[in-house]
C-alpha cells in the first residue's frame, strides 16, 4: 500500500475534480456503496444448498453483496463533465485510493448502528 494514496476523508458534495489521467472532470453527487447483484448472473453463485448428490439451484444469502473488487476503494455517484457534451450521471470507483481502516469500516459496516440516520460521516 505504499504506492497507493489513502482515502481518509469524503469528497464534498458538488466539488469538481479531474480524473487521474486528466481525460475528464467530474462533479461529486455523494458517496455510495458499490453492490454486486447476484440475480444478474445466469447461474447461481456464492453458496449452493447441497441435497444428496446434486446442488439445489436456490440461492442462499443476500441478493446484493458488496462488490469484492471495489470494497477497499471509495465509490461516488458522480456527474461526468465532458467538454462538448451534456453531463452524464454514473458511479465512479477510485481504485487509485485505498480506504484507511476507519473509512472502510464506515463505508461497508455490518453493525446495526451504521444504519442510523445520524451516521452521515465517519468518526476519526
Amino acid at each position: 500500500m505504499s504506492d497507493k494514496k489513502s482515502a481518509t476523508a469524503l469528497l464534498e458534495h458538488g466539488s469538481i475534480h479531474p480524473s487521474d489521467g486528466g481525460q475528464f472532470s467530474f462533479r461529486v453527487i455523494g458517496p455510495c456503496c458499490r453492490l454486486f447483484d447476484r440475480e444478474e448472473l445466469p447461474w447461481p453463485c456464492s453458496r449452493l444448498a447441497w441435497r444428496s448428490k446434486e446442488p439445489s439451484w436456490r440461492r442462499i444469502g443476500s441478493r446484493f453483496v458488496p462488490d469484492i473488487a471495489a470494497r477497499r476503494c471509495p465509490s461516488y455517484a458522480i456527474e461526468l463533465l465532458q467538454p462538448g457534451s451534456k453531463p452524464t450521471s454514473t458511479v465512479l470507483t477510485l481504485f487509485s485510493k485505498r480506504f484507511s481502516p476507519v473509512m472502510q469500516e464506515w463505508w461497508y459496516s455490518r453493525h446495526p448502528r451504521s444504519r442510523q440516520a445520524s451516521n452521515l460521516k465517519p468518526f476519526f
